[in-house]
């Protein structure tokens, strides 16, 4: 008997058949390269809003802190939701 996660892999696998097919070395290439990209871009925005953040802790701007934090999740959202969004353009493109 199969299991339910197997059933459920196969269902999947016959409603986007296109999901299985293999990467090419350039689409391989290119997703490496928009990982790259989005963790220097994300690294970016970290150094500057830990820049800020250690200013606003020194000058005891708790408000500032919180929303400092906030800006710093939502920024690492953001950039992760822009990569994962790019890699599957380029999983299914052909």
């Amino acid at each position: 008997m199969k299991s339910a996660y197997e059933l459920a892999m196969e269902r999947l696998a016959k409603s986007d058949p296109s999901a299985s097919k293999p990467l090419t070395p350039e689409q391989k290439s290119r997703l490496a390269e928009i990982d790259r990209v989005h963790k220097g871009k994300l690294a970016e925005r970290e150094i500057f809003l830990k820049k800020q953040l250690d200013e606003a802790l020194a000058a005891q701007k708790f408000e500032d802190v919180e929303k400092i934090q906030k800006q710093l999740v939502s920024e690492r959202a953001r950039i992760d939701e822009e990569r994962e969004e790019e890699k599957e353009r380029v999983r299914r493109q052909k």
